[in-house]
Formats: structure tokens, C-alpha cells, sequence
């Protein structure tokens, strides 16, 4: 999956990771929502990124069906160790979870979330990316660190 980026490059989700995203889609009402963190690569001289892998639901994450709140420690050890494991290649670049809902939207707590991660945590990029899984669709939303728009992008 591509979609186009604020600043012309491209952000491309591998295969790998949208399988195990799509893993979690809440396709019947006994599956709660999912999610975790997004990581990858900046690709050098190019404006491209590349999301190679995810965290999925761990111990201390909390689950209902139309909520997931993520919980900090064992995400932050994936973070840190894919950090040093790649030589500091390897990046934080947002967060993803799931919807109940055929073509997603962020809910208004899904928007003040985003926007503290994007004035609170510690990043390498102007943008973090947020994306949540549909029962149809997987959509993008890009969040700037200095303005804390959040903007849909597109295929």
C-alpha cells in the first residue's frame, strides 16, 4: 500500500505489515479493537518512507470493542530494541489500531490522541503517521509535529 505524502514522497506500508494489521480487523462483532505502534525506515536522498513491521496488542493494552488504549512499556521495549538492533535505522513513526466500521474515521478521542503524541513524544521526523484499520479500507493520517494539523492522505 503507497499513499502520497505532504511533501511529495510516499509513505509505503510493506506487506508484511498490512497483513498483520489486517490480522486484527474487526470483521464480527466479538473482536475488540487492535493496535500498536508503526515502525520503519526514511529512505536517504528520497522523500520516501517505508513502515516495515508493527506492534500488535500486548500485555497492558486495554481492549474493548470500540477502544484500545496502548500501553507504554513493552511497545517502548519493541521501539528501543529495533532502534539499536538496526543502527539507529529503524524508527518510531506513529501509531495504528482498528475500527468497526467499514471505511474508518478518527473518532474525536482518536484526534486529541494524535495530537498529544504529536506535542509530547520524542521523534525523529516532522510527521507521524496514524492509521486505522476498516472492515474495507485501510486509511492514512498525517500528523505535523510543528503545526499539529492532522491531514487524510491518499492512494
Amino acid at each position: 500500500m503507497i499513499a502520497k505524502m505532504t511533501n511529495n514522497g510516499r509513505l509505503k506500508i510493506s506487506e508484511e505489515a498490512l497483513i498483520r494489521m489486517n490480522q486484527y480487523k474487526q470483521d464480527s462483532n466479538e473482536k475488540f479493537e487492535a493496535g500498536g505502534v508503526v515502525l520503519g525506515r526514511f529512505i536517504k536522498d528520497f522523500k520516501d518512507v517505508i513502515v516495515d513491521r508493527i506492534t500488535v496488542p500486548m500485555i497492558g493494552d486495554v481492549r474493548g470493542r470500540t477502544f484500545f488504549i496502548r500501553g507504554e512499556k513493552r511497545h517502548q521495549q519493541v521501539i528501543t530494541n529495533a532502534w539499536i538492533k538496526s543502527n539507529g535505522t529503524c524508527n518510531y513513526l506513529g501509531e495504528w489500531h482498528t475500527h468497526p466500521e467499514s471505511y474508518p474515521t478518527p473518532s474525536g478521542q482518536d484526534i486529541k490522541n494524535w495530537k498529544e503524541i504529536l506535542s509530547t513524544r520524542t521523534f525523529s521526523s516532522l510527521y507521524l503517521y496514524f492509521i486505522i484499520v476498516g472492515t474495507h479500507q485501510v486509511r492514512i493520517w498525517e500528523g505535523n509535529r510543528k503545526t499539529g494539523k492532522i491531514k487524510r492522505l491518499y492512494r
